[in-house]
């Protein structure tokens, strides 16, 4: 591969030296990586020159948190709390997992989508029922790799009981229900460990690019030693450590009511909480949490357009980043977004913190929320030495934005268009480990068309047959609904104000 030279842009690298405040020179490309930065820059004979003036080159979007299991439930619900919508999402009662197919094409949707709008890097914990199998795991590498992203994938583990998972369950649940929730014995830590190391053998590392996690759903879903088998492999193969701590007031509830402490209380004290820990949501959460987790170097992945969407709350940014917590920004899954656009999360993230206290002083900025977009997101994924900035040595995933175009002009503060005015559209090349994988508005590594065709041809038999799932689940809701009301109704120290300040 040539060199690529970039030259005389306007560049937010998101370095320690220049943050988001921009500066104008060149870039200079070799294979994969970033070889320079700086101005009037040298390249090969044959190197590839892109013109960057009135161009903004900056690094690839990181979505720190998605589920590509949600992809074709687009557009499907509204109005239900986390509990309820898990239902209908998540169903307790099954049907056979998807075909390999709908597999493949459920994840390249997610992937082209991402890229489209400047995602260059997502971590996806996905969910496949009803056990771990390497041959799909593998599809799902597979469409990534085609579709050409960075991503950390993983599907999501958990050994125990939904009944036992949830407050007041086993007392709200008529018994013929309990009945219909019979799973067979749960999987076992060292079954799902052996799992994890073939998948380490055969698929980690894979273009360069893909990686495999470990991703414990939650710890009220997870038996003790399977986390703390999780965990002693996550540290030793380097990879992140990826669960949901806290998104919802009655997973605030569980923790007192299987424990007797909080969560993040319980993770602390079984030795949880480590620099691979990275914690989707990380809404109900105390001060004394807050300090837990800033000592520990744990990552949260906000995911601000979901959790408004469930109605689970507002994450305490401020309270988190001042005590010593990484964040990035998430889009959750599809069905709990509608979008796998982190542009939109980045708006909503620097709207939303405004509302929670009058202390203006404490608001987040547009810096704090870019910095959560790149290289935030990057330590969450445990790949803040790869990308999440553009320096020399770094992987050459970044961005060009037109900077004549509508949410630039006139140019004013560039990280404060990006968060507030910019969704996308200025995007005009996107590139990922030194390839370009979208230019002038097409996907080069797909045909993109075709698989949009060949979506809308065969989702709709899958989505029919999905609807009778649903109302094969709607049977609980009663009982998740009184779960909720009941969580909501509980005392646990931390009101719903308190959880949602910044």
């Amino acid at each position: 591969m040539s060199e690529i030279l970039i030259r005389n842009a306007t560049i937010a690298a998101m370095d320690a030296a220049h943050g988001a405040r921009p500066f104008t020179g060149d870039i200079l490309i070799d294979g994969a990586t970033i070889k320079a930065i700086g101005p009037a820059l040298a390249a090969a004979p044959d190197a590839r020159i892109i013109e960057g003036r009135g161009k903004l080159v900056m690094p690839g979007l990181v979505n720190a948190h998605t589920h590509s299991s949600e992809t074709f439930f687009r557009g499907r619900y509204e109005r239900m709390p986390l509990e309820i919508w898990l239902l209908y999402a998540y169903p307790l009662l099954m049907n056979d997992p998807v075909g390999e197919r709908l597999l493949y094409l459920r994840s390249l949707l997610l992937a082209m989508e991402s890229l489209r709008t400047g995602v260059t890097t997502f971590c996806d914990d996905f969910f496949d029922p009803p056990r771990h199998d390497l041959d799909r795991l593998s599809t799902v590498f597979r469409a990534y790799d085609d579709a050409g992203i960075r991503a950390n994938v993983s599907s999501a583990a958990m050994n125990v009981h939904t009944l036992d998972a949830l407050p007041f369950a086993r007392e709200v649940m008529p018994a013929e229900l309990q009945a219909l929730l019979d799973f067979g014995p749960p999987m076992t830590a060292a079954a799902y460990i052996d799992y994890c190391k073939s998948a380490f053998s055969s698929l980690h590392g894979r273009a360069g690019r893909l990686n495999f996690m470990i991703a414990p759903s939650a710890p009220q879903r997870c038996s003790a030693d399977l986390m703390a088998a999780c965990m002693d492999l996550a540290v030793d193969r380097h990879v992140p450590f990826h669960t949901h701590i806290l998104e919802t007031k009655t997973q605030a509830v569980t923790g007192h009511e299987l424990h007797g402490k909080s969560l993040i209380a319980y993770m602390h004290d079984l030795g949880l909480l480590r620099r691979n820990t990275t914690i989707a949501h990380s809404v109900w959460v105390s001060d004394e949490d807050m300090r837990l987790m800033g000592e520990a170097g744990v990552s949260v992945a906000h995911n601000a357009v979901s959790n408004l969407k469930l109605g689970a709350g507002i994450a305490p940014v401020r309270r988190l980043l001042d005590a010593g917590v990484t964040l990035g920004l998430g889009t959750d899954g599809v069905s709990s977004n509608d979008t796998s656009r982190i542009f939109d999360v980045m708006r909503v993230a620097g709207l939303v913190h405004s509302v929670a206290g009058p202390d203006y002083r404490k608001w987040v900025t547009a810096d704090e929320i870019l910095a959560m977009a790149t290289i935030g997101g990057a330590r969450t994924a445990m790949l803040e030495h790869v990308t999440g900035s553009l320096e020399p040595g770094k992987a050459a995933d970044l961005l060009i934005l037109d900077l004549r175009n509508y949410p630039f002009m006139p140019l004013n503060d560039v990280a404060k268009h990006l968060v507030y005015s910019e969704n996308g559209s200025s995007i005009e090349t996107v590139m990922v480990a030194g390839r370009i994988v979208m230019q002038d508005g097409r996907l080069t590594t797909v045909d993109e068309q075709a698989i949009l065709d060949e979506i809308a041809e065969c989702v709709p038999a899958h989505l029919a047959e999905h609807a009778e799932l649903e109302r094969r689940n709607a049977v609980f809701e009663p009982v998740m609904a009184e779960i909720h009301r009941r969580a909501t109704a509980k005392d646990i120290g931390i009101n719903r104000y308190q959880g949602s300040t910044v």
